[in-house]
């Protein structure tokens, strides 16, 4: 098995907006919104091309990671962070480290630029391997001034984060409204949309605090 991770090109935008919406589809909520959200943060001033990468097995996309530029806001100043997400592998090839391995070398391209910080929206489970904690653990919360344990950083080399508190605020080429995805699905074969346990699970996670 050959495992290549590259940049991404124009020529990989379709395979990977339609491996991103297979991996996300009810995952959620029934449908998805990540597929439509690559599509539009290619050309957003907060996207980071240079840390958006795919990565193939044998010659084919397999999955992809994508990077926005990120900020925590103190009370007298802004400091630059980044954000990862949406990153994703086709479910065809879950639980054979491909992830572990685009996340490792996205990490370590972002620490050999120089940037501060990571900051991404997810499971604990998921990150805690790569050293992210929870937000709480550098007085980092969401713009509601709450610590949520979904909200995870990673500062990216000793005393990153050393005297920044604040709250941090994502890029708003994450949003979407249901209107903009469902007509940008329409290019997309048709998929149902439906109930599964993981939404159960995913509403649980985003409201959890950590206290």
């Amino acid at each position: 098995m050959n495992i290549n991770i590259r940049n991404e090109e124009e020529k990989d935008y379709k395979i990977v907006e339609e491996i991103a919406r297979e991996a996300f589809w009810n995952l959620y909520f029934p449908g998805c919104h990540e597929h439509f959200v690559v599509n539009k943060m290619r050309n957003h001033k907060d996207f980071i091309k240079e840390l958006s990468f795919v990565i193939e097995r044998d010659g084919n996309i397999v999955g992809a990671i994508f990077y926005t530029h990120s900020k925590i806001i103190c009370s007298d100043k802004e400091y630059k962070t980044i954000s990862f997400g949406p990153v994703f592998i086709d479910p065809k090839y879950h639980r054979k480290g491909l992830g572990r391995k685009i996340i490792t070398h996205s990490i370590n391209e972002a620490k050999n630029r120089g940037y501060k910080a990571i900051i991404t929206l997810g499971y604990p489970y998921h990150y805690e391997p790569y050293g992210f904690l929870s937000g709480k653990n550098y007085n980092i919360s969401m713009e509601d001034g709450k610590f949520y344990r979904g909200l995870l950083v990673l500062p990216l080399y000793e005393g990153a984060l050393d005297g920044i508190n604040g709250y941090v605020v994502f890029s708003d080429a994450l949003n979407s409204t249901n209107e903009e995805v469902e007509e940008f699905d329409k290019k997309f074969p048709y998929k149902e949309k439906k109930f599964q346990e993981s939404q159960i699970e995913f509403e649980k996670a985003s409201s959890m605090l950590d206290e």
